[in-house]
């Protein structure tokens, strides 16, 4: 990987970064809480998206890949009605990339109605262009969509909000210099006055899943719907420790059943 291609991924990622503080102004405290300056790394990133063709998982993906990602794991979510993959770059300090999309055909009707007349307002040109992926919506919905949605997908209520920008970024308590666990960074975040996601416990996984996870509550932030301005949860901060492999390395993938906790981070309080 050449130096160059190393700085497209950080200078892709910084657009990514400034436009999920648009939108997640807590992030930034938090960041500067836990940071002594440079010791903080992106665990991973994490998109969301539909399994339509036009802006299917592969479309998020091939950004990644054309700069150097790997697809390396892949995970079901069928509560959810989702299915996965993670994204990895041979420079481990490059955020890992989680993209999950919705399995549309699994809703009732009205709800793919919806969703499809949505994705048909993106232009297909758009997301030929990497900052697709800091884009935002594409779309204009109106609050009582919005709700239809939100009763049976939060995912989909999401994305008809936000469109594409990071659902949230994560920091790697691995390589912070003033914390060695997770319980510490839970505790500093909540000294800092920030709320923590509790479902499935605060801290999802432990040592013997090779990942521990954290992640606090949702921002809310103004969303101008068709017929009314709405404050809704916008994105949230994640914290994971890693844990070493039988060889030495620190695990790289992800743990579904975590995963599908640290989702709900967005859900309506």
């Amino acid at each position: 990987m050449t130096q160059q291609n190393t700085s497209a991924v950080k200078e892709l990622f910084n657009h990514i970064w400034n436009n999920y503080l648009e939108v997640t102004p807590s992030a930034l405290k938090i960041h500067d809480l836990l940071s002594t300056g440079d010791d903080l790394i992106n665990d991973h990133v994490a998109y969301r998206t539909f399994n339509i063709a036009k802006v299917n998982m592969n479309k998020l993906a091939d950004h990644l890949i054309a700069l150097g990602y790997k697809e390396c794991g892949e995970y079901h979510f069928e509560a959810k009605k989702l299915y996965a993959k993670h994204f990895e770059h041979s420079d481990s300090t490059l955020p890992k990339v989680f993209i999950s999309e919705l399995l549309v055909e699994k809703f009732p009707q009205p709800i793919q109605d919806i969703i499809e007349k949505m994705v048909d307002a993106v232009d297909a040109n758009a997301t030929n262009n990497s900052s697709f992926l800091y884009s935002g919506t594409h779309w204009q919905v109106s609050y009582a969509d919005y709700q239809t949605l939100l009763a049976e997908s939060e995912y989909a209520a999401w994305m008809a909000a936000w469109g594409y920008r990071a659902n949230h970024f994560t920091v790697s308590i691995n390589h912070l210099e003033n914390f060695d666990d997770i319980e510490s960074v839970n505790t500093a975040v909540k000294n800092g006055g920030f709320s923590l996601n509790t479902s499935g416990g605060e801290i999802k996984g432990d040592k013997t899943v090779m990942l521990e996870q954290s992640s606090t509550i949702a921002d809310k932030a103004e969303v101008a719907f068709t017929d009314q301005t709405v404050l809704i949860p916008s994105c949230f901060y994640e914290f994971a420790k890693r844990y070493p492999l039988a060889n030495g390395e620190l695990y790289t993938g992800f743990v579904a059943a975590s995963a599908d906790k640290i989702f709900e981070s967005t859900n309506a309080s």
